[in-house]
């Protein structure tokens, strides 16, 4: 079975987003900053950042199409500095760039939680916050982001 390829639009996106939000204050839960997983995470992590006014980094942490090591060095830092950091990405699938992260960060004392637009029920990571719940063992769609359009 192949996947299908699908276009995921900027209105999904915010509605993503606004959901992420509404899940946050359900649970009671803001961060004191944002850090998105590069590259994928990165417009929807400034779009949220404006929405909720929390201060914004991006963390350099690319598994699928990178041979270059996890560069962990703005998470650390935010590790020492805040103590409720939101992990921001597209899409958690497989969940081992946010198992890296979970892993990289179990020694800190800082309150760490994970969002994504979409979430795979089958991933490797249980996550907090999600747009969107699929299960690619069901339905193996690959989703094309605005910002993967060029």
């Amino acid at each position: 079975m192949s996947e299908l390829k699908v276009n995921y639009s900027i209105d999904e996106m915010h509605v993503a987003i606004i959901r992420i939000i509404e899940q946050m204050n359900d649970s009671n839960w803001m961060p004191e900053i944002i850090l998105s997983i590069n590259r994928g995470g990165c417009i929807p992590g400034i779009y949220l950042s404006h929405k909720i006014e929390i201060p914004h980094k991006v963390i350099d942490i690319q598994l699928r199409d990178s041979s270059v090591s996890p560069n962990f060095s703005v998470l650390n830092d935010c590790l020492t500095k805040y103590q409720k950091l939101l992990i921001v990405d597209d899409i958690n699938d497989s969940g081992n760039t946010l198992k890296l992260i979970k892993d990289h960060s179990l020694k800190n004392e800082p309150e760490i939680r994970f969002a994504a637009l979409i979430n795979n029920i089958k991933s490797k990571i249980k996550i907090d916050y999600q747009g969107q719940l699929i299960d690619k063992s069901k339905n193996p769609v690959w989703y094309i982001f605005p910002w993967e359009k060029w």
